[in-house]
């Protein structure tokens, strides 16, 4: 199978050749252990900051008097933040290091984190919530550049869907946390709950995370940085990829985004810790995530993404029906696909990319959280016009734009196969 048939690439034939005493990372070798539960706290911190305030969404509307659109700018805040200042803080860690980079980026965002709790207004705190995501900007671009470098190829899709697994949770546990603190003591205290938690895993990586040992200093020049954006920009696989990301994260912003508003009302009028525990079915996405590896090798990167879409738009249509048994299944669905198509898309960038890595992966993830601030802004408009029926229209449409671009890129890797016409 091509690697164009997926919009990815396979994992043999882009990463550079190893040497022959290979001394990077693999499964049940000194340090992957640690490296590996290292980024996984990395990941539980990022993701319970940067959607710390998802949850409690409806009772920031109620404390400020604001509707969805306004309340949700606390989400598109972070992940714009993070978006905006990922690729400027993948160049600091092409320059200083990942491990650097990523220290620095957690003990700013914690240090925010609990300072959120105290935001006098809306403003004050969409402004906190911003430059907290634009301080998590380190941590995901350098991660996936640290395990490119660091561990063995045919290892790297597993390494990133542990990563990606524990982003799926902190978002888990940050929301069920936050629910059931706040349900008892309001959403400030809840927020601070999690800035706690997120230092506590922030020391936990410092100390634990093994010292590069394959990281080779870049420039910081900003001519050699375009040039190196441009290369990957240029790169009709990586385009692809990037619009995969952003489009799937599209559907999971916009769904977590309004899906409090949706249970907080008739028929559901679910309280606030419940609607927090339903956050629950992130383990679903934790187990999706860490075996995309394995769905990868039976299915190709294209089966997998287009297994990845049908599951998540199959998961949309179920949200619809208006009890709670069948919204939570469709929950489960959406958050299956979402994580395992973007632990095969992100991986797929990592194995692309030949050079610039860390640029590589962030402008990935620039896209991703682009994508993640679009769904949480137009998913809470299309909720406050027409109900949570247009804010499933919204993740449809996003399912259909990943399943268009899979396509395109099978198309354009059999013209590619195609031999020469001779005359």
């Amino acid at each position: 199978m091509s690697p164009a048939d997926t919009g990815a690439s396979t994992v043999v034939d882009a990463a550079p050749l190893a040497p022959a005493t290979d001394t990077r990372l693999t499964p049940g070798g000194p340090g992957y252990r640690r490296m590996s539960f290292a980024l996984f706290l990395a990941g539980v911190a990022t993701f319970a900051l940067l959607y710390s305030t998802q949850a409690l969404l409806p009772l920031i509307s109620g404390e400020f008097g604001v509707a969805a659109s306004s309340a949700s700018w606390t989400v598109a805040g972070a992940t714009g933040g993070l978006a905006v200042f990922v690729l400027p803080m993948s160049a600091l860690s092409e320059r200083f290091g990942r491990r650097t980079v990523m220290t620095g980026s957690l003990a700013v965002a914690v240090t925010v984190g609990l300072l959120v709790p105290f935001a006098p207004s809306l403003t004050t705190l969409v402004v906190l919530r911003a430059v907290q995501g634009a301080a998590l900007a380190g941590l995901p671009a350098s991660a996936t550049a640290y395990l490119a470098e660091e561990v063995r190829p045919r290892a790297l899709v597993t390494a990133i869907g542990l990563f990606v697994a524990g982003n799926s949770v902190g978002g888990m546990s940050g929301r069920v946390i936050t629910g059931w603190v706040a349900q008892e003591w309001g959403w400030r205290v809840a927020v601070g709950v999690i800035g706690v938690i997120a230092v506590g895993c922030a020391v936990a990586f410092r100390l634990l995370l093994p010292a590069p040992r394959h990281f080779k200093a870049g420039s910081l020049r900003p001519r050699v940085l375009a040039r190196t954006v441009r290369d990957h920009l240029a790169d009709p696989l990586l385009r692809r990829l990037y619009a995969i990301g952003a489009l799937f994260m599209t559907v999971f912003g916009g769904v977590y985004t309004v899906i409090g508003y949706r249970l907080t009302e008739a028929p559901f009028s679910l309280p606030q810790g419940i609607i927090g525990s339903i956050f629950l079915v992130y383990l679903v996405g934790t187990v999706s995530a860490s075996t995309a590896g394995r769905l990868v090798g039976r299915l190709g990167r294209r089966g997998a993404l287009y297994l990845a879409g049908g599951t998540t738009a199959a998961g949309l249509l179920l949200t619809l029906v208006g009890s709670l048994v069948p919204v939570l299944l469709g929950l489960v669905l959406i958050t299956a696909g979402f994580f395992a198509g973007h632990a095969v898309a992100s991986s797929a960038v990592s194995k692309t990319a030949t050079h610039g890595r860390a640029q590589a992966a962030a402008l990935y993830q620039s896209a991703y959280y682009i994508g993640s601030s679009a769904g949480s802004t137009v998913g809470a408009v299309a909720f406050h016009a027409t109900g949570w029926s247009g804010t499933v229209g919204v993740g449809l449409l996003a399912v259909l734009g990943v399943v268009t671009i899979t396509v395109f890129g099978s198309r354009a890797a059999r013209v590619a196969a195609r031999p020469p016409v001779t005359a």
